[in-house]
């Protein structure tokens, strides 16, 4: 219970974090995507099932405040919260280069993703300017933040496994 409600603690943390604080330092008119990095960091952390909900109820809150198409944030947040819940079955959990890897591949997904639901579909077909200016700061941006974010989130996971360790033990 109490993983629960830090999860969904830090899951508006960073969500209102994304869309007050970080506005306001925006990098080429970019903005972090850290919930992105909330949904890949609990995948890659606590698996497939963990990765999926954090990321429906990521993309869920993100699309009933910001989005004209409900459910699509939350459709691209559960695929990516699942394939890093692949990763962590696949990989060393304490490894950073791995996460932060497949953040930036996440970003880049996720903002093609948006491209094709949001513009593609409209008949808007300037991919490579979409990619140059909105896609690549993006990444670089949130890629930097995840650095500093990820470790943040691993402390926090760790802190929780002994508490859960010591409760059941």
């Amino acid at each position: 219970m109490k993983r629960f409600f830090i999860t969904a603690g830090i899951v508006l943390l960073c969500f209102l974090m994304q869309t007050t604080v970080f506005q306001n330092i925006a990098f080429a008119g970019m903005v972090p995507n850290l919930i992105l990095i909330v949904v890949v960091a609990y995948g890659y952390m606590r698996g497939k099932l963990e990765g999926m909900y954090v990321g429906f109820v990521s993309g869920l809150l993100v699309d009933l405040l910001y989005s004209d198409l409900i459910g699509m944030n939350a459709i691209l947040y559960v695929l990516i919260g699942y394939a890093a819940g692949i990763c962590n079955e696949i990989y060393y959990r304490d490894e950073i280069s791995v996460p932060i890897i497949f953040i930036a591949i996440s970003d880049f997904v996720f903002n093609f993703g948006y491209y094709v639901f949001q513009f593609l579909l409209r008949g808007r077909l300037d991919i490579l300017y979409y990619v140059w200016r909105t896609i690549l700061p993006e990444m670089v941006y949130t890629v930097l933040i995840a650095v500093f974010l990820y470790q943040l989130l691993h402390a926090v996971n760790f802190y929780l496994e002994q508490q859960e360790d010591k409760e059941e033990g």
